[in-house]
């Protein structure tokens, strides 16, 4: 199974920028799982013949919200991780198949001057408690923008930002604890010391172009799928969005 995820940082202004579904089609993806879509469902007119939608839009109009494009019809979908105060920004999509839960997650952002941080924390325990809760079940692939560099090695200046939103020892003990409970980011199991591997780059500074960057896009699988990993690839090389489409290749 291939499975591709991208925050688009706006599915309308990506539409404008290349055709999405043609990429798709190319792409010969299973499951293609977006973040910050900036969009309410009615707003777009997106086909795709070869591909179910699941759309989930985030309350306020033009923020945040995910989606999920694939070809295979899932035994259920669900929306948000079912706690009322977390579920009003369209971050979590889940569809269960019968040997595992695909998932699309857009982390929620610290923000500048971290004044977002205390609700970030919160977000995030309530997330992999509810991953983990899956996990009991069957295994999980959960995918997208966590906002969060794990490591040193996954951003390209690290010491200049240990206090901005992103790589404050907070939110990166926070990921370490959802790995602890029984999970494994893809890409570090096949590229444990793979430098400059990044997925997000700032629109400032011409970043992009001196990879500038930040590795905050993930997959992330129960342990127990570990050695069915065939690969994990960042495609730097597509554009259309300050973030670029990360991907894992799997045994399922």
């Amino acid at each position: 199974m291939k499975f591709i995820s991208w925050n688009v940082n706006g599915f309308r202004a990506l539409q404008r920028k290349m055709d999405i579904g043609q990429w798709l089609e190319e792409t010969q993806a299973d499951a293609l799982c977006i973040q910050e879509t900036k969009l309410q469902r009615d707003q777009v007119d997106f086909q795709t013949s070869d591909y179910l939608q699941y759309w989930y839009d985030a309350e306020k109009k033009g923020y945040s919200g995910t989606a999920i494009f694939t070809r295979n019809k899932p035994l259920n979908v669900s929306y948000g991780i079912g706690i009322e105060e977390h579920d009003h920004e369209g971050r979590v999509i889940t569809l269960e198949y019968e040997n595992y839960y695909l998932i699309t997650v857009y982390t929620p952002n610290s923000q500048r001057d971290l004044k977002r941080l205390d609700y970030r924390l919160q977000w995030g325990k309530a997330f992999t408690d509810y991953i983990h809760e899956l996990d009991a079940h069957k295994p999980v692939v959960f995918c997208g923008d966590l906002n969060v560099a794990h490591q040193a090695i996954d951003l390209k200046n690290p010491k200049p930002n240990m206090k901005n939103a992103g790589f404050t020892i907070e939110e990166r003990n926070d990921f370490s604890k959802l790995l602890d409970t029984g999970f494994t980011d893809s890409f570090r199991y096949l590229f444990p010391d793979r430098g400059g591997a990044y997925s997000w780059w700032s629109y400032m500074g011409n970043a992009r172009a001196r990879n500038i960057g930040w590795r905050i896009d993930y997959f992330v699988i129960s342990d127990r799928l570990k050695e069915q990993v065939d690969d994990a690839k960042i495609l730097a090389d597509v554009t259309g969005s300050d973030h670029c489409p990360v991907e894992i290749d799997l045994s399922l």
